[in-house]
């Protein structure tokens, strides 16, 4: 069983460690709030898995936020970091940042990218903003991209479409993914891509009970 206080409160440490020796160098910085991002994602999930739910969501946002402040110095193809943003904002319920960081991500060119990561990030930014004909049309593209899992495709695929009935699948095995990774980002393991799908269906008017060890009770 995992130690959610105990992983919640490093992660915070880690946190409020890094924005203490926040270097004054470009690359340095980015790194360094890049590191930030994470352990608030991973203090904010893991206060989620407490049933905390207020706290939860400042941390997710507090990670949204940070990921934006590591992008201008970022690596070009940095997707991860607006994926990130985005998935924390429709975890946390903050739509209006939601949209936010989805119109960043496609600004930034996300969609047109010849990263299947970057128009992962297009795919899903447009389902943010409700522009389910333009996600639909991204979705193809990722079809044989082997750094996204078939599962993740699927489910932005019946997402894009309305599919109530794909989705239930997709989303199902999506799930199991999860339960079967050796490992996870921060060693945090919650299925943190099926909860903003989830906050994706509900608006949608899809609503899939899920059960697993990698989601909250």
């Amino acid at each position: 069983m995992a130690d959610w206080e105990e992983r919640a409160a490093r992660a915070r440490e880690r946190f409020d460690d890094g924005a203490t020796r926040l270097p004054e160098g470009a690359d340095e910085g980015q790194r360094q709030l890049t590191r930030m991002g994470n352990a608030a994602w991973a203090a904010g999930l893991s206060l989620l898995m407490l049933g905390r739910r207020a706290e939860a969501d400042d941390w997710l946002v507090r990670a949204a936020e940070t990921y934006r402040r590591s992008w201008p110095d970022a690596p070009p193809g940095s997707w991860g970091r607006p994926i990130g943003a985005m998935k924390a904002r429709l975890i946390a319920g903050d739509v209006d940042g939601g949209r936010t960081d989805a119109r960043w991500a496609l600004d930034a060119g996300a969609s047109a990218s010849e990263s299947p990561i970057g128009r992962y990030a297009g795919a899903l930014a447009e389902l943010v903003l409700g522009e389910d004909a333009a996600a639909a049309a991204i979705v193809p593209t990722l079809a044989d991209a082997e750094s996204i899992p078939a599962a993740v495709t699927a489910s932005l695929g019946a997402l894009a479409a309305g599919d109530a009935a794909s989705y239930v699948i997709a989303i199902s095995d999506l799930v199991t993914d999860f339960e079967e990774r050796d490992a996870f980002l921060e060693d945090v393991p919650v299925a943190d891509t099926v909860l903003a799908f989830q906050a994706l269906a509900a608006e949608r008017g899809i609503v899939v009970e899920l059960r697993s060890a990698v989601l909250p009770g």
